[in-house]
């Protein structure tokens, strides 16, 4: 009889995937991209931060394999040339991460067109482009996995964010859509709804609202489980959506939050 643990590890198991991760130079992308990496998966890294992003490589090239694509997700050509060369280096991509985001805490009459467009085209525009570029692969290859990130501000509003709660609450619906629409793929589409992660966008957060950050963070942490998420508290969730676990489950969503919508 197989044991427990051998069963959890066929499970979780992502060996012999591919993964392509946006936003994968810091913060939640990071912790994703390192999260699949440690349980077998290849990674694509995506992002227009080329050190931060080769920093990921790295670590994860000690144990595994890494390929980092300097790719603007807002650019159809970038999304292109990424997808390409990730199948010319590992023939598939297995599991795809929309993760990349921007936010601006800014109200409506404050926020300039350029702003708006910004975080729009790089928190949903993207998972548009990048989706449409690797979907057919996928539906080819019999089978795939997306994840998109988006919020606990998809589900509800949040002050002096405006574009961002419009992106995030997009993020969700699109999810749905795509999951309705490549089920019959055997493709997989869910959101991760994270809340206050300790990331460095969590910190520019507290810089664009002038806000002193151990106050800013202290009230972050006033949910039922009393502290700030981590980008592996994300990761976790990530993996489980990716893996063998979740066979049967598209087109919804996972709170990943301590708590703080309940």
């Amino acid at each position: 009889m197989t044991s427990i643990s051998e069963t959890a590890k066929h499970l979780l198991s992502l060996e012999g995937k591919v993964a392509m991760v946006t936003g994968a130079a810091s913060g939640i992308g990071r912790g994703i991209a390192l999260r699949l990496a440690e349980l077998g998966a290849a990674i694509v890294i995506l992002d227009i931060d080329a050190a931060g992003a080769k920093s990921t490589e790295e670590r994860i090239a000690q144990q595994g394999k890494a390929r980092f694509e300097k790719c603007d997700v807002r650019s159809s050509r970038d999304c292109q040339q990424a997808v390409a060369a990730a199948i010319d280096a590992f023939g598939k991509i297995d599991i795809l991460c929309n993760n990349a985001g921007v936010i601006l805490r800014k109200d409506v009459t404050n926020l300039t067109e350029d702003e708006w467009d910004l975080a729009l085209d790089v928190t949903l525009k993207s998972i548009f482009l990048l989706s449409r570029e690797v979907i057919p692969h996928m539906i080819k290859a019999g089978s795939g996995v997306i994840i998109n990130t988006g919020s606990g501000w998809s589900l509800k509003g949040g002050a002096q964010a405006a574009s961002y709660c419009a992106a995030k609450a997009g993020v969700l619906n699109l999810t749905r859509a795509m999951a309705i629409d490549y089920g019959k793929h055997n493709i997989r589409v869910n959101c991760i709804c994270p809340g206050d992660i300790d990331t460095p966008m969590l910190r520019s957060e507290c810089e664009q609202l002038g806000e002193e950050t151990v106050t800013f963070l202290r009230e972050a942490a006033n949910r039922p489980i009393a502290r700030v998420g981590t980008p592996e508290d994300v990761a976790n969730a990530v993996l489980f959506l990716a893996s063998g676990m979740a066979t049967w489950i598209t087109g919804t969503h996972l709170v990943v939050d301590g708590g703080g919508l309940a």
